[in-house]
Order: C-alpha cells, then sequence, then structure tokens
C-alpha cells in the first residue's frame, strides 16, 4: 500500500499572515515622572525645574523610549513637558506624553504606519492572535482598520484555526475589477 502524500492546506490557500509581534520596537521603555520635579508635591516652579534641566544627566535616556507623566494631582504648566520633550529629544528614541501602556500603543502604532498596506491588496489575511511579546489591542484595532478597505478577507488567529472578521462581498469585487 502506498502512503498518500500529506498536503499542507494551510501553505496552499494563499492567506497570509500577518504577526504583529514582528512590529514590536526593542529597547528600553522608560517612565519619567515630573512628580519628583514638585515644589512641596504641588506645584512646578519654573526656575527650578530650568535649574535641574540644565544639570540632569539627560544621556542615560540614549536609545530608550519614554513616557512621561504626572502622577501627582498638582499645577503642571504645559510649557512642562515641552521642556522635557525638547531635552529628551537628543536622546530618546521616543518621547510621548502619557503612561507606558500609551507609549506601547504609540510604538505599535508607528510601526504599523509604515507597513505598506497596498501588498494586502485581495488578499486573503490572518491578523496573529498568539505572541511572545504582549501586543496592545490598540494595535489589533489599527491594522484591522487599515486593512478592511483593501482585503478580500480578514482574519484572527493561526491560518489553521481563524475567526473570521470581514470578508469583502462578492458584489463589490467584481466591480472593483472592472
Amino acid at each position: 500500500m502506498e502512503a498518500e502524500e500529506i498536503v499542507n492546506r494551510v501553505a496552499t490557500s494563499g492567506i497570509v499572515s500577518l504577526d504583529l509581534e514582528e512590529l514590536y520596537q526593542p529597547g528600553e521603555r522608560v517612565l519619567y515622572d515630573i512628580k519628583d520635579n514638585l515644589w512641596q508635591g504641588m506645584i512646578l516652579r519654573e526656575k527650578d525645574f530650568r535649574e535641574f534641566l540644565k544639570s540632569h544627566d539627560w544621556a542615560q535616556y540614549v536609545g530608550k523610549h519614554i513616557a512621561i507623566v504626572c502622577s501627582e494631582d498638582a499645577i503642571v504648566p504645559t510649557w512642562a513637558y515641552m521642556l522635557l520633550a525638547v531635552q529628551l529629544e537628543p536622546y530618546a528614541k521616543t518621547v510621548i506624553f502619557g503612561d507606558l501602556n500609551a507609549l506601547e500603543d504609540q510604538l505599535f502604532k508607528s510601526a504599523i504606519q509604515k507597513l505598506d498596506i497596498v501588498s494586502f491588496t485581495g488578499k486573503r489575511v490572518v491578523v496573529k492572535g498568539c505572541s511572545k511579546v504582549e501586543v496592545p489591542i490598540s494595535a489589533y484595532v489599527e491594522i484591522s482598520r487599515l486593512l478592511k478597505p483593501v482585503v478580500q478577507s480578514l482574519m484572527f488567529g493561526e491560518p489553521c484555526s481563524t475567526v473570521p472578521l470581514y470578508k469583502r462581498p462578492k458584489s463589490s469585487i467584481s466591480s472593483s475589477t472592472n
């Protein structure tokens, strides 16, 4: 009896797998809390803050991704956050206002914006769901928003076990090819 050839149907299905984990941007994430610059934990004094900015070792932030927050309910003028951004910009890889979750959201969003979405036109795409790196839900939402207008179908999971998200209606497929 001859053994039947095993055919990998997933490999021959034409499904394109998109792994958002591959968009993870390496580098240390740092939360800069401006509360440490507050006078009596309540207000930011401009003179003291400017002295701090002059004397602080900004080189410690080289290549890092920085999220700036104030965890205290304090009076912090907008210009203070702007001054921090100006100081950090030559050193840090990324500077945002917000917590570490907002930072991760921004890092993934910028990586997604660099993708060639047009290359997915007319394709059946599955966005992988399992990863070793935590991918923020915002990244899944953003990639879905960008892919829906161009793909034939959009799925979530693994190519062998997917959750269908979107399938272009047949009428719009034929009208788009005319």
